[in-house]
């Protein structure tokens, strides 16, 4: 390879690098016989100012007292539209592990299952800062993860 492709392919590869966006969600919440430990991670590449698309992982752990504890993990897909500098529209699809096992009344009982959701939002976009909210088209109300087909979020990426 001579040193023209050698500049070339460098430069290809940092173009790609500087297109490419990190971001996700920490959370920690310890009480009283309760804890909650969440981590997501994503990676977007913008195609443009105005286009990008991400992946990511998810995971999250609650134990509740002795009787309840979730373990959750999965991937999720985005595409990010910004049709003016302040306003943000996404299409997410999110694919979930769900371990549960909870206390009864009268039993121990364990609840494993897949979940799919399929997300449509807009949000007002601040710098690195969306928030908004999202409508999951896949919810059913019998799902045992989401209470509601509406979410607000709050998405950070840098």
């Amino acid at each position: 390879m001579n040193q023209a492709q050698n500049l070339e392919t460098n430069s290809s590869v940092n173009r790609f690098w500087d297109r490419v966006r990190f971001g996700g969600g920490l959370g920690l919440s310890i009480g009283n016989n309760y804890t909650n430990v969440s981590v997501s991670p994503v990676m977007y590449y913008n195609f443009d100012d105005k286009t990008g698309v991400g992946v990511g992982l998810t995971s999250s752990y609650v134990k509740n007292s002795g009787n309840f504890t979730s373990f959750i993990y999965g991937i999720t897909g985005s595409v990010l539209y910004s049709p003016a500098e302040y306003l943000q529209l996404s299409a997410d699809i999110e694919q979930l592990r769900v371990n549960l096992d909870y206390t009864t009344a009268l039993n121990r009982r364990s609840n494993d299952f897949w979940n799919t959701a399929l997300f449509l939002g807009g949000g007002y976009r601040m710098n690195h800062v969306t928030m908004g909210l999202r409508y999951n088209l896949l919810f059913k109300n019998s799902n045992d993860l989401y209470t509601s087909a509406w979410m607000p979020f709050v998405r950070v990426v840098f």
